[in-house]
């Protein structure tokens, strides 16, 4: 790791460097790339402040910390920096882990309908298209409209207990409800 030592009011200390080039190359294993830090390190009254900006690749971190001793300052950012480092390798992870989907994968269309696969697929519509997958629970049309009403959403679909079928209620725009059950 390439690391720049810049010390601002203060003398500047080869102990201190090294002290420092150490504590940083331990991150080269944890990082994928070279990386590239600059360190500043200053007093104002009784404040130490150190500062350290690491750039590598597209990750940029910048931390600050500052106590009563320098090389406190740099312990506690040293382990700030880490912290950072890690979180932004699990981000990194978890966005390109391959358990997504493609709304293709997840929607099954019937062949001969006008809204089959390939019929979306050369009108470039696909992008517009939410899908949801929800857990139909059978219940009395009762209890469907007590969830709708507590709801933001203008219709649920839920499976009808009487009928075993699953059914839609929606509000209407006279303030009524409608239900949508197959035949």
């Amino acid at each position: 790791m390439q690391t720049t030592v810049t010390f601002k009011k203060i003398d500047p200390s080869d102990s201190l460097k090294a002290y420092i080039q150490k504590k940083l190359n331990r991150f080269d294993k944890m990082l994928d790339t070279p990386a590239e830090a600059n360190v500043v390190l200053s007093v104002e009254k009784i404040r130490h402040i150190a500062e350290i900006t690491l750039v590598c690749d597209k990750l940029k971190i910048h931390v600050k910390e500052e106590s009563e001793s320098l090389y406190s300052s740099v312990d506690t950012l040293i382990d700030k920096l880490k912290i950072q480092i890690k979180k932004n390798k699990e981000k990194t992870k978890k966005h390109m882990s391959g358990k997504k989907k493609s709304i293709k994968n997840n929607v099954s269309y019937v062949e001969n309908s006008p809204y089959s696969n390939s019929n979306l697929e050369n009108s470039g519509n696909t992008d517009n298209i939410i899908i949801k997958k929800i857990d139909t629970k059978p219940m009395d049309i009762d209890d469907a409209a007590i969830i709708l009403d507590s709801g933001k959403n203008n219709f649920f679909v839920f499976n009808n207990a009487r009928t075993e079928r699953l059914n839609v209620i929606y509000k209407r725009k006279n303030g009524r409800m409608g239900v949508i059950q197959p035949i």
